[in-house]
C-alpha cells in the first residue's frame, strides 16, 4: 500500500524543496505526483524547452527515497498557445468561445492542439521515459472536468461527420438508425448533418447520443496519442490517468481500458454536498439515507457520505476489474464545495483505510502544502499556508505503526459476489430523454448499491462487457439500450447458474435509441420470461401497495410501475393489490439452466431493495460480511481481511464472521478469518 501526496515545486522557492522532500518522508510517503500543471515552465516558448528545474526537483524527491509519477502538462496549455493559435480553444453548447486562464481549455478534437500535444509528450518521454527515479505517468488531468468533453466547434463538426460516416457507412443507413423522417429531418448530404445544440426544442435523441459517443471517443483517442508516445519512449513505467468519480459525459470503461491501472480523485466532504443531490432522491435531502428502521441518517459533518465515497471507489474498481490508486485524495478542508469543512483529526485516516477496503493499492493525498495563490488558495494541503503541518500531516505519522498491515491487506484482491452493470450509453440515453425529470440510470444504479451496502454485501460496477463469470447475482438497473451480445451475454450467464435482475425501463429502445417494435422488455423478452404490457410513472406521495410472501418486502409500488404479463413457467414473487395495475405481476422469475432471471417491475425504496436482494442472495450464496449493519458502518473484504469502518461519533457493535465486534466513532476494525 502506497501512501504519497502531490506536489508542485514550481509553487516554491527551490531552496525549499529539500526541506519539503525529507518532511514527505519522515511522514511515511513513498510516491509524489508532479508536473502535470507546469507546462508553460517546460516549455516557456514553441520549440523552447526548459528542463533543470523539473531535473533538480526529480532529483530532489528521488534523494530522499521518494518514487516521482511525472504528469503531462495538456490539461493546462500555456498562454502562448492559446494566444499563436486561438483555434484550439473550445466552443460551449451555447456557441461562445471558452477563454483561456484557466484550465481544461482546449478542444480534445483540435489537430492544431493535438500537434503541440505530441511535442510536449514526446519532449519528456524522451527526457524521463528512463529516468529511474520516475516510476509512471499520468496522463493529462481530470479529463472532462468542468463540462469539456463536449465541444461544439466547427472542427467538431466536420470531426463528428466522419465519425458517423465510419459508423454507418451510408445515408440511408443514418436516416434509418436515427428515425431521421420525423420532422422532415432525413439527409441527402454528409455536410447537412449539424451538431446536436441550439435547436428551438429537443434534438433527435438518437442523433444527441451518438454525439455523446463521438465526444466520448475523441477524449479516449486523444489519450491514446499520448499513451502511444509513452509507450515508444519509455520503459518500465506505468501509464495512468485520474477519473472523477461523478462524472458523466465521458465513458470511463473505454478510457480506462488501454491503461495499467485507472486513478480517481476522492473528495469526500465535496463528493457528499454535489452528488448527494443528484444521487438520493429530490424528497430525501443529501446524505441522509435510511437508516434500518427507515429513519433519516445524518452523517458527521466532516466525513462525507461513506456510501457515496464507497460507490464511487466501486466504480474504479469496476473500470477494468481490478486494484486502483486514488491519485488525490481530500486531507483537509477543500475549497469547491458549499460549505468547505473543516475535516477533525481522525478522518483523513479513516479516509485512508476507506480507500485500501474498497480496493486502492495507493492513496495520494492532495496536496502537499495550501497554495498562496489563485483559484486553490483556500484548499488544504498536508501543511499550512506558512509549511506548518496541518491535521492531514500529522494524522500521516501517526500512522506509521499501520503501514505493514495496510501493505499485507493490500496484497489481497476485494471479493465482491456481485456486479452492478454500469452502461454509459444508457445513462446517457436516460439523461437526454428521462421521461420522469428525477429518474437517472446513476441515481438508480446507486439506489441498488445501497441495499447491497445495508446488506453487508460488497458489489462490483462495470461494463456490460465485462467478465461476469465469478460473480454470483448480476443486476442491470435500467438497461435501457440493450441489444442482442448484451442479452445474449446475460442468457449465457443465467444459463451457467447466475441470478440475473432487470430493473424498470429496460429492453425499451434499440442500441440506435429508438424505441424498439417488439413487446416489452424488447431484446430481453424471452430471457425475463414475462411481457411488459403498460407502465409509467406516479406523482410522489402516490403508490399501490404490493402482495408478496418475500420476507421484508413491504410498503407501496411508488414512483415508475410496470404492469407484468408472466408467460407459463414464470413465477410471480409479488403483485399489484389495486389500481393502476391491481392484480398484475410486480416482480417475477424465470429459471433458465441453472440460474434464474428477474424483473422488477417497479423502482424500489432502499427498504425493498433490500429486501429482495437479501432474498436472492441467500438462495444465490451469496456471502454477507456483517449481520444487521448499523447506519454508518461500512464492511469490505480483501482476502482473509474483512474492514469494518464507522462513520459515525458513536461506538457500534457489529455481527461478522459469527462474533460481536465493536468498532469506534470514525475508526477501522480489521478482522482476519
Amino acid at each position: 500500500m502506497k501512501l504519497g501526496v502531490c506536489y508542485y515545486p514550481e509553487h516554491w522557492p527551490h531552496e525549499r524543496w529539500p526541506l519539503d522532500a525529507a518532511m514527505m518522508a519522515e511522514a511515511g510517503l513513498d510516491t509524489v505526483r508532479v508536473g502535470e500543471f507546469a507546462w508553460q515552465l517546460m516549455e516557456p516558448a514553441e520549440g523552447r524547452f526548459s528542463w533543470e528545474w523539473l531535473d533538480e526537483a526529480i532529483a530532489t524527491l528521488a534523494h530522499a527515497g521518494l518514487e516521482v509519477v511525472l504528469g503531462t502538462p495538456t490539461a493546462a496549455p500555456p498562454a502562448w498557445l492559446t494566444y499563436d493559435y486561438p483555434d484550439v480553444l473550445p466552443v460551449d453548447a451555447e456557441g461562445r468561445v471558452r477563454n483561456s486562464g484557466t484550465r481544461r481549455h482546449y478542444c480534445p478534437t483540435s489537430p492544431t492542439y493535438r500537434r503541440h500535444s505530441e511535442r510536449i509528450v514526446r519532449a519528456m518521454a524522451e527526457r524521463y521515459g528512463r529516468n529511474p527515479a520516475v516510476v509512471g505517468w499520468q496522463i493529462d488531468n481530470e479529463f472532462g472536468c468542468h463540462d469539456t468533453v463536449r465541444c461544439y466547434c466547427d472542427q467538431c463538426a466536420a470531426a463528428f461527420r466522419e465519425w458517423l460516416q465510419r459508423k454507418y457507412g451510408t445515408l440511408d443507413a443514418l436516416n434509418e438508425a436515427w428515425g431521421a423522417v420525423f420532422w422532415s429531418q432525413s439527409y441527402g448530404r454528409w455536410e447537412e448533418i449539424r451538431l446536436p445544440n441550439l435547436t428551438p426544442t429537443g434534438a433527435n435523441p438518437s442523433h444527441v447520443l451518438d454525439y455523446a459517443r463521438f465526444a466520448s471517443d475523441t477524449t479516449v483517442s486523444y489519450q491514446q496519442l499520448q499513451i502511444d508516445l509513452l509507450r515508444r519512449h519509455t520503459v518500465g513505467q506505468f501509464i495512468t490517468t485520474n477519473a472523477l468519480g461523478d462524472f458523466e459525459d465521458l465513458d470511463y470503461h473505454d478510457l480506462a481500458r488501454p491503461l495499467d491501472f485507472i486513478a480517481w480523485d476522492s473528495y469526500p466532504t465535496g463528493h457528499a454536498e454535489h452528488q448527494g443531490e443528484f444521487l438520493y432522491l429530490p424528497e430525501k435531502p443529501a446524505s441522509r439515507p435510511e437508516d434500518s428502521k427507515g429513519e433519516a441518517f445524518t452523517y458527521p459533518y466532516d466525513v462525507g457520505d461513506p456510501l457515496i465515497t464507497a460507490f464511487c471507489h466501486a466504480q474504479a474498481r469496476g473500470y477494468k476489474q481490478a486494484p486502483f490508486w486514488v491519485m488525490e485524495q481530500q486531507c483537509g478542508p477543500i475549497n469547491w464545495s458549499r460549505y468547505n469543512t473543516v475535516v477533525r483529526p481522525g478522518t483523513v485516516r479513516l479516509w485512508t483505510w476507506h480507500a485500501l477496503a474498497e480496493g486502492a493499492d495507493a492513496v495520494v493525498y492532495f496536496r502537499w502544502r495550501a497554495c498562496r495563490f489563485a483559484f486553490e488558495q483556500y484548499h488544504s494541503g498536508l501543511l499550512h499556508h506558512d509549511a506548518t503541518p496541518a491535521t492531514g500531516y500529522r494524522e500521516l505519522l501517526a500512522m506509521a505503526g499501520e503501514r505493514t498491515l495496510m501493505a499485507e491487506i493490500a496484497s489481497h484482491p476485494v471479493e465482491a459476489e456481485v456486479a452492478l452493470l454500469l452502461d454509459y450509453d444508457d445513462l446517457w440515453a436516460i439523461q437526454i430523454q428521462p421521461h420522469r425529470a428525477d429518474f437517472t440510470q446513476k441515481r438508480h444504479l446507486f439506489l441498488f448499491y445501497r441495499a447491497l451496502a445495508k446488506l453487508g454485501i460488497p458489489a462490483d460496477i462495470v461494463s456490460p462487457d465485462a467478465d461476469l463469470g465469478h460473480y454470483k447475482m448480476v443486476i442491470a438497473p435500467s438497461a435501457i439500450l440493450a441489444g442482442e451480445e448484451t442479452a445474449g451475454r446475460l442468457a449465457a450467464y443465467a444459463r451457467a447458474g447466475g441470478v440475473v435482475v432487470f430493473g424498470v425501463r429496460s429492453g425499451v429502445k434499440t442500441p440506435t435509441n429508438l424505441v424498439t417494435d417488439r413487446p416489452l422488455p424488447g431484446v430481453l423478452r424471452d430471457l425475463v420470461g414475462a411481457t411488459v404490457t403498460d407502465w409509467g410513472s406516479l406523482l410522489p406521495g402516490t403508490g399501490c401497495d404490493l402482495t408478496t410472501d418475500l420476507p421484508g418486502l413491504e410498503g407501496r409500488a411508488s414512483f415508475w410501475v410496470e404492469q407484468l404479463a408472466p408467460d407459463p413457467g414464470t413465477v410471480v414473487l409479488a403483485s399489484y393489490a389495486f389500481s393502476p395495475f391491481g392484480g398484475s405481476a410486480a416482480l417475477t422469475a424465470r429459471a433458465t439452466g441453472s440460474g434464474q432471471v428477474l424483473y422488477l417491475g417497479w423502482y424500489p425504496t432502499e427498504a425493498q431493495a433490500s429486501a429482495i436482494l437479501g432474498h436472492l442472495a441467500a438462495g444465490a450464496g451469496v456471502a454477507r460480511l456483517a449481520e444487521d449493519l448499523p447506519a454508518g458502518v461500512m464492511a469490505a473484504r480483501r482476502g482473509p481481511y474483512t474492514l469494518l469502518l464507522n462513520f459515525t461519533d458513536a461506538p457500534h457493535t457489529v455481527r461478522t464472521g459469527g462474533r460481536a465486534v465493536e468498532v469506534g466513532p470514525r475508526d477501522v476494525r480489521v478482522e482476519r478469518k
